[in-house]
């Protein structure tokens, strides 16, 4: 019995990993494929479209009671994540983000106990913390400076994105079809972009069919299949190994970096993809999540 759930619970951890290998590829993305200079129009287009189509293929409000707890994952998880994201990344080096926003599954650890009732184990406190410490050797360089307020963002984003996941694991009993919802999220995320991008960037010019095609991936793949994957596995899995999980981004950013731009890797780079890897492993190592 033990074994057939322990399998149960590799093949949810490897579909739901399928969420943050493709966010990893965001970066390659919008830097060959997007027009520079408009992160808060990308993170718009790549949610308010995708959001608005799949609430209109379900046709699925939902109930009285779940409007302000679908506004506020919306928020949590997409719009205000987002925006913290761009002040972190227009501010800080990417290491220096990436490092900080690694921090996000301690958060989710802090978090579960008084929101959820359930004690992570001292597993999960430390395949955290190393998750942290190989997301730095991933990605920091010496030359990384720092900056208050974007340290702040960072470090808001990070606690949005770990308040946002446990709440996504309390309110998982939602009565919508997965689709929906996570579409209305997207959605609620999406409108609260859209007068931000409309204030502080210029409008896009120019648009060509590899800017389209780039949005498009990014609307389909890296935002409405990955968020319904990402969710549905918040729903079987504890949530701090979800959130681990989430450390396999910058790993397939770096490996991709290195496989189509012809990035190079160090020693430490290595070593910190392994430090990475091996943290996500332990943080498998947990029974389904619980309400």
């Amino acid at each position: 019995m033990a074994t057939d759930q322990n399998r149960h619970l590799l093949r949810t951890s490897l579909v739901t990993a399928i969420a943050p290998c493709i966010w990893g590829s965001t970066y390659i993305v919008t830097t060959q494929l997007l027009p520079p200079n408009h992160p808060l129009t990308a993170a718009l287009l790549r949610v308010l479209p995708i959001g608005l189509i799949m609430i209109a293929l379900q046709r699925r409000a939902p109930l009285a009671e779940w409007w302000g707890r679908l506004l506020f994952l919306g928020l949590l998880n997409i719009g205000v994540f987002q925006a913290l994201l761009f002040i972190a990344a227009y501010r800080l080096p990417g290491g220096v983000a990436a490092t900080v926003i690694a921090t996000q599954p301690l958060g989710v650890i802090v978090l579960s106990r008084p929101l959820l009732g359930s004690t992570p184990t001292r597993l999960a406190w430390i395949a955290a913390g190393t998750g942290v410490v190989g997301v730095a050797l991933l990605v920091l360089t010496p030359a990384a400076r720092l900056d208050a307020f974007g340290l702040a963002a960072a470090f808001a984003g990070a606690g949005c994105m770990a308040l946002g996941t446990v709440l996504t694991k309390r309110w998982s009993t939602a009565p919508l079809p997965i689709a929906a919802f996570t579409g209305w999220q997207l959605v609620f995320g999406g409108l609260f972009l859209l007068p931000l991008a409309l204030l502080f960037e210029a409008p896009l010019a120019g648009v060509t069919v590899k800017n389209v095609i780039g949005y498009a991936y990014l609307g389909i793949f890296g935002t409405g299949i990955t968020y319904m994957i990402f969710f549905w596995g918040i729903k079987r899995l504890q949530p701090s190994a979800v959130s681990l999980l989430g450390l396999l981004s910058p790993v397939m950013a770096t490996a991709l970096g290195f496989l189509l731009l012809g990035q190079s890797l160090t020693p430490l780079q290595i070593v910190g993809g392994v430090l990475v890897l091996w943290s996500i492993w332990a943080g498998q190592r947990q029974a389904p999540g619980k309400r």
